[in-house]
């Protein structure tokens, strides 16, 4: 099976193939992460309510939680107004950044100094 052709004809994806997508706990409005999709990955995702993704670094597709335990339970999916970002609301079990983090965004806050 493949992604529902009105989907595909509304994604622009960069060079690879790939459109980003944002991970956001469902309830809280809480950012977790940012992953890629490409097609398959985003069709996977549709079908199944488990977030996969397409790895860029081991070339691959990985549910998230498989190996750690740390699942993404899709909610619901959108896509932006250009059709180049996929936002994914997920109920997060665990620690939703490889490093261990609840978010891929604790790590290192950056201070604004800027006047309004």
């Amino acid at each position: 099976m493949s992604l529902d052709p009105k989907v595909a004809a509304l994604l622009k994806r960069n060079g690879d193939g790939l459109v980003p997508a944002i991970v956001q706990q469902y309830d809280t409005g809480e950012v977790l992460m940012l992953a890629w999709m490409d097609d398959q990955a985003l069709h996977r995702t549709l079908t199944t309510g488990r977030a996969t993704y397409w790895s860029r670094s081991r070339s691959e597709y990985w549910v998230k939680g498989d190996t750690s335990g740390h699942v993404q339970h899709v909610k619901a999916v959108a896509l932006d107004c250009d059709g180049d970002t996929v936002l994914l609301k997920v109920d997060q079990v665990g620690a939703a950044c490889h490093t261990g983090d609840r978010t891929c965004f604790d790590a290192t806050p950056l201070e604004v100094s800027a006047a309004p």
